[in-house]
């Protein structure tokens, strides 16, 4: 494990020695700008293994991305390294088709304390509800940030995590256009988890049943989605959708681009800096 390598990895090249809020924030927004939240593994045919050094070495060294149980398990890695006080933290998250979160932990995040104060770090949510930084753990208080407001709810131990969703601005709007579900308005529920510590191997079944399990979301799509400057990108099977933040007041701009199979694997190398090395079947 080799700390320069990883910063490498993410374009990081500031000093580090302290540990503050403010190298975490550049760090971690380094990170969700360079490794993209993907689950190919799976529909390459290839299987993936929850130890740090396979983790490393498929992020680190062959410069891809992963799901949150290999993003964030690097990233408390590397922040553990730094001497930050980190802790890994498991999450149930909210499936909008159930009106409910899962019955079992399907996620980890990270909790990080600085100066007393705690603060949660997710680089593994991917999409349009990743965060852009870290994110103070108090109850109730908007926290507005380029991708949107985000805020935690604590009710008897249990915290609640949702964003204020802003408007979209289709140009050429499609059958891909998923409207907004009335009933949640404009607010959207992400997770809720507890403050309870975890290790990476009490996700270790969790990791093998996801792989297999064909009700998921990911094993029934591929997914790679990068954060960039100003926006994202997301490729869901042959669906590409770049989304520019805040186009308009309160309103994100949306572009969306069907390809064909060539120009997935071109995609994938021109936007995400991801080359695989078996074949896609998206």
């Amino acid at each position: 494990m080799n700390i320069r390598e990883y910063f490498g990895r993410i374009s990081y090249n500031k000093p580090h020695k302290d540990t503050d809020l403010q190298t975490l924030t550049a760090i971690f927004q380094h990170h969700i700008q360079a490794i993209p939240f993907e689950n190919l593994s799976m529909h390459c045919g290839e299987a993936i293994e929850l130890d740090l050094q396979s983790t490393y070495n498929k992020i680190v060294r062959k410069k891809r991305g992963g799901w949150c149980l290999e993003i964030n398990h690097l990233l408390f890695w590397a922040l553990q390294e730094l001497g930050y006080d980190v802790c890994i933290l498991g999450a149930h998250s909210y499936d909008p088709a159930e009106k409910g979160y899962t019955a079992e932990i399907n996620h980890i995040l990270l909790k990080v304390v600085i100066k007393g104060e705690s603060y949660i770090v997710d680089a593994g949510f991917g999409g349009a509800y990743q965060a852009w930084q870290p994110l103070m753990l108090i109850s109730g208080k908007d926290q507005p940030q380029v991708p949107g407001i985000f805020r935690f709810l604590e009710d008897n131990g249990a915290w609640y995590f949702e964003k204020v969703k802003r408007k979209h601005y289709i140009p050429e709007p499609g059958d891909t256009d998923c409207p907004d579900t009335p009933e949640l308005g404009n607010i959207r529920k992400i997770y809720r988890f507890t403050l309870e510590p975890r290790q990476i191997d009490d996700f270790q079944e969790l990791n093998a049943y996801l792989q297999v399990s064909p009700d998921t979301i990911l094993r029934k799509k591929s997914i790679c989605t990068l954060q960039t400057t100003n926006g994202l990108l997301a490729l869901v099977g042959w669906t590409l959708t770049e989304m520019k933040y805040n186009y308009m007041e309160d309103t994100d701009l949306v572009n969306i681009t069907t390809l064909t199979d060539e120009e997935v694997e071109k995609t994938l190398k021109d936007k995400f800096n991801i080359v695989l090395e078996n074949k896609l079947v998206p």
